[in-house]
């Protein structure tokens, strides 16, 4: 059962300075959203603290018992080391590890299978990651996140640098998971495919500017007040003062 997720004026930061600055809000269950703002606005930062790899500096994020292996975290196409010396399979095969145990025969698994045909990588499965291409790479991952079923999915910038028809298929399979009740975050920039297929979104500057329905929360306005406070950013501000 989908649970929210809940943050009580959470900041996030790093090395003492804040990235993301007293965010309040709900994801409710089921809910499919976009995470929007400009460069360095905290979008990623806010990711990894939902997935629970950046502990808050302040305030809380309630997961109402969700654990790690309720939530499937897809970083930034950068952060994967495709020098890795896996093959496209066991790639894929290790998004049951949480589930199954490392020697779990994951390898034999069924859903790994399915994941693969389902991205459209069948007859890949043992192509060497690096031999891949981007949009390659991403379904590969999309199938991992497949495999790993979890109820709570987490996508930093899934569509950068592939081919359109690459992220209308992803498109799909993130349409199938809201059918399903997944809660669905995504860091996105293309606000043209976030009014198309995201219905609610989270604009943030550091701080929110807008949460709640897309048409809504990308107005010029809004976007506009976006822009300009991150123009003001001060890069050597101080972490801001707890709360008592």
């Amino acid at each position: 059962m989908t649970r929210p997720i809940d943050l009580y004026d959470v900041t996030l930061g790093y090395d003492g300075h804040p990235a993301v600055h007293h965010l309040s809000g709900a994801f409710a269950p089921g809910s499919l959203t976009a995470i929007c703002g400009p460069n360095g606005a905290g979008k990623s930062t806010l990711l990894k603290g939902v997935a629970g790899a950046l502990k808050p500096v302040g305030g809380r994020i309630d997961l109402h018992g969700l654990t790690a292996r309720d939530i499937a975290y897809l970083p930034q196409a950068a952060d994967i080391d495709r020098a890795f010396p896996i093959d496209l399979y066991d790639m894929v095969a290790l998004g049951g590890v949480q589930k199954q145990g490392l020697f779990g025969r994951i390898s034999a698994c069924a859903a790994v299978g399915r994941a693969i045909e389902a991205v459209g990588l069948s007859g890949f499965e043992r192509r060497q990651i690096g031999a891949l291409s981007g949009g390659q790479t991403q379904r590969m991952l999309f199938a991992r996140l497949m495999v790993q079923d979890a109820s709570v999915i987490l996508l930093d910038e899934p569509f950068a640098a592939v081919d359109a028809r690459t992220t209308g298929d992803l498109l799909a399979i993130i349409a199938g998971w809201r059918a399903e009740g997944r809660t669905v975050l995504a860091v996105l920039h293309d606000f043209a495919l976030v009014r198309a297929h995201f219905p609610q979104t989270l604009l943030i500057a550091r701080e929110k500017i807008a949460w709640g329905p897309t048409s809504q929360a990308l107005s010029d306005e809004n976007l506009a007040l976006a822009r300009r406070m991150s123009e003001a950013f001060d890069e050597a501000a101080a972490e801001c003062e707890r709360a008592a």
